[in-house]
């Protein structure tokens, strides 16, 4: 394998018997930096009582930490206002630069956060694209006037400026998400796919950034990876299973969830071949110890990466 390899993590709620189900995001931070993780990913689940405000939590983790990198994964981008998302991002690079992977969506992923994000009826996609317009204009320019449909900016500016640009990375799997990734991201960070439609996706996401005159870094395709570990309870897993038919009626389950330490491992060589060489790995159900968890995912992802 030829590109950089790498594989992070997103939250892991723990569960059991005795055990509440929360993010205990001091401890977690604290294990993935001493487990030598590459990355932590937090979700943007407003209405989730069991997950932190992902800007927020990454910015604790970046006083915890000196190596661990901090993406969003992925962060809702309209309905908020894309000046004060600049700025907030350019201070958590300031607390850990070079560690910060700002990856944007467009829609909530839980329903019931949509009302949390108001945009104009129908005119969400082209509120995302002028607001993803706003960020890299003040995320890399010392002052910037701007006067788009939906946002107005005079001598706006954000500081401190980050010393090197930061890549800003997409969700998304439809065509048209790919043509916008090609056009006005850096890379693509998917959910919920197959390798199979990860390399249709990657030539659409190529083609649309040649169109546009740009290219996207070839080490810049990743995806989520959600993992059953050894030892889940079958009905656990049922539920996993009725969550992603939801998500992917047009697809068996099965094809989205990782069955054991093998199971991942394979998922990751697969999507290695289809051109993808970042992940973030997501236990499908709330795992009995962390620290466990941990051990198991070093020993058996750690040597995929190069």
């Amino acid at each position: 394998m030829g590109m950089k390899v790498r594989i992070g993590l997103g939250p892991l709620p723990v569960g059991g018997p005795d055990q509440p189900v929360g993010p205990a995001l001091d401890e977690l931070i604290d294990e993935l930096e001493a487990h030598g993780i590459d990355s932590v990913w937090l979700s943007d689940l407003v209405s989730n009582r069991d997950t932190v405000d992902p800007l927020i939590g990454l910015s604790y983790a970046a006083g915890r930490t000196r190596k661990l990198k901090l993406g969003t994964g992925v962060l809702v981008l309209p309905g908020r206002n894309p000046a004060l998302v600049a700025s907030q991002l350019a201070t958590m690079a300031a607390l850990a630069p070079g560690r910060v992977l700002p990856a944007f969506g467009v829609r909530p992923g839980a329903p019931r956060d949509r009302t949390m994000f108001p945009v104009p009826d129908g005119r969400r996609a082209a509120v995302f694209e002028e607001a993803l317009v706003v960020i890299r204009a003040l995320l890399t320019h010392e002052t910037v006037d701007f006067e788009g449909e939906f946002f107005t900016l005079e001598n706006a500016s954000v500081a401190p400026l980050p010393a090197k640009p930061l890549d800003l990375w997409l969700g998304g799997k439809a065509p048209v998400g790919m043509r916008r990734i090609g056009r006005l991201a850096d890379g693509w960070l998917a959910s919920f796919i197959t390798p199979e439609e990860a390399a249709e996706g990657r030539v659409q996401i190529e083609r649309a950034a040649a169109n546009a005159g740009r290219a996207i870094e070839p080490d810049h395709y990743g995806t989520n990876i959600l993992v059953a570990p050894d030892g889940t309870d079958a009905s656990a897993l049922a539920s996993v299973l009725a969550v992603a038919r939801a998500r992917r009626a047009d697809i068996e389950p099965e094809m989205l969830i990782a069955r054991g330490w093998e199971g991942a491992r394979e998922q990751v060589r697969r999507f290695v071949d289809a051109g993808l060489t970042k992940f973030v790995v997501r236990p499908a159900v709330p795992v009995t110890s962390r620290r466990d968890f941990l051990d198991q995912f070093v020993n058996e992802l750690g040597p995929l990466q190069n």
